[in-house]
């Protein structure tokens, strides 16, 4: 039996890579309202920053539900904000917004 030599892997062109300028808009500093500032602080923050001190006190207090991990469990200070028990990971940039001035 022969055995079949690989050709040696030809290289790509390197690209350079151009680091990506994120949109203003969610750079701006932005003031929480009384119960997102339970959680992320009162003063004022850009979105980017409130999702991950939201994200944050999730992981702290292991909010995040055990089966479905795309669900987030309310606590006592998160139950104001959410309006409800449980939230998707998806809904919290939304809630954010609606915090935000």
């Amino acid at each position: 039996m022969a055995t079949k030599k690989k050709a040696p892997a030809k290289k790509k062109a390197a690209k350079k890579a151009t680091k990506r300028k994120p949109n203003a808009a969610f750079m701006k500093a932005l003031t929480p309202s009384a119960t997102l500032a339970a959680v992320v602080g009162e003063k004022p923050l850009a979105r980017t920053e409130v999702i991950k001190k939201l994200w944050q006190y999730i992981k702290k207090h292991g909010l995040q539900d055990k089966k479905n991990r795309r669900a987030i469990n309310a606590d006592a200070k998160l139950k104001p904000l959410f309006k409800k028990d449980q939230v998707t990971m998806f809904d919290l940039a939304k809630i954010a917004n609606k915090n935000l001035s």
